[in-house]
């Protein structure tokens, strides 16, 4: 069985006409899932719908004064023009379902051996601060609860998304117990890169031959050296070479690759993953659907 995890609210969410935001791919690609898939694949998966994190599990990583000004819609408009969307009740229902399911995501793989979440990502939220569309860094917020799961004592947080993972790499720094891996495209978002555990900066143009030959004995390396016992996985398709905030030349197979790559060999390691779907932009959200669901046909291989 393959657990995916997902939540109507993910797509519901209104924004101004020509956001950049991709909101309605959540929902695209679950119905892509229900109505494409062979009848041997679905029987295979397992949908589950997570619960909003609560606000003490947020303040957990983020700073409180920040998550209660998120909260109450009192943080100042500067801040909000960084994170990129507006304020609304819709919109922090919405982050803290989705946190929830990434937390939930890891629960189900530490049962499983593998679970993805049809969202998450949110890897440019900061302690005190929200950026590039993220509010709280779901990826930051699963790890620590992952480590208070049994015979969890590492978490490597293995972020493919083609913007380098600032938040994440800040809010985990201190931790020993968490291993922050970004493979990202060297000028891109952000301007500031703060230092990861483990930084793979890629140039402009990348092809896929280049991005595999390079990733895979990293990733090999990784994985001997730090001995995860689980990974979260952030399986960012931004990386394509349509993509409208990207500037890699990543084919759609080689996503497929990569994600076959990771799930392949945390699947040798007997290493359970927690994948999210992390970023894709497109001014036609549909044209995303079918490179995100490529991570989904990849698990689907290995169960």
């Amino acid at each position: 069985m393959l657990p995916l995890v997902y939540h109507t609210i993910y797509s519901q969410l209104d924004l101004p006409p020509e956001h950049r935001y991709p909101i309605s791919k959540y929902r695209r690609l679950y119905d892509h899932v229900l109505n494409t898939f062979h009848i041997d694949d679905l029987q295979r998966l397992a949908f589950f719908q997570p619960q909003p994190l609560s606000i003490n599990t947020v303040k957990s990583v983020h700073h409180s004064d920040y998550v209660d000004a998120l909260i109450n819609n009192t943080l100042p408009a500067a801040k909000m023009r960084r994170i990129g969307f507006p304020w609304s009740e819709q919109l922090i229902q919405r982050t803290l379902t989705s946190a929830g399911g990434t937390c939930r995501t890891v629960e189900l793989a530490h049962q499983h051996g593998l679970a993805i979440h049809l969202s998450g990502g949110y890897h440019h939220a900061h302690h005190e601060f929200g950026s590039g569309f993220c509010l709280i860094n779901d990826l930051a917020l699963a790890a620590h609860q992952a480590l208070r799961l049994d015979n969890v004592d590492k978490v490597m947080i293995i972020d493919c998304d083609v913007h380098h993972g600032d938040g994440t790499a800040t809010l985990c720094a201190d931790n020993d117990n968490v291993v922050t891996f970004s493979v990202h495209c060297d000028k891109n978002f952000p301007a500031r890169k703060p230092v990861s555990t483990i930084d793979l900066a890629l140039p402009r143009h990348t092809t896929t031959q280049e991005y595999l030959r390079v990733f895979q004995p990293i990733l090999q390396l990784a994985l001997a050296q730090h001995q995860p016992d689980l990974v979260i996985y952030d399986a960012g398709v931004d990386i394509h070479t349509d993509d409208e905030l990207g500037y890699f030349d990543v084919c759609k197979d080689g996503i497929y690759q990569r994600d076959l790559l990771v799930l392949s060999h945390c699947k040798q390691h007997a290493i359970p993953v927690a994948a999210v779907v992390g970023g894709g932009y497109r001014a036609d959200h549909q044209q995303l659907v079918v490179l995100h669901s490529q991570l989904i046909k990849a698990a689907l291989t290995l169960i």
